[in-house]
């Protein structure tokens, strides 16, 4: 199924020239750069997410990782 987005034809022309030097659709650069929207998100909410994470919680979870890293490096 296909839709039709109403933009400017200033955003229009750039969003062909940026698909046209990524090789590809105007479709599939939009997918691209819907896709890169999400992943900002994601990382926003890790970010977040590591900023509320206490010292002692931080603390226990790099001990964690040594662990985890000495085993798999023996």
């Amino acid at each position: 199924m296909t839709t039709t987005i109403k933009v400017s034809n200033e955003v229009r022309d750039q969003l062909k020239g940026q698909a046209a030097l990524a090789h590809r659709t105007l479709g599939q650069h939009l997918e691209y750069l819907a896709s890169l929207g999400a992943r900002e998100a994601r990382m926003a909410s890790l970010r977040a997410a590591l900023k509320a994470t206490s010292p002692e919680e931080l603390a226990s979870y790099r001990e964690e990782l040594r662990a985890w890293d000495r085993i798999t490096n023996d």
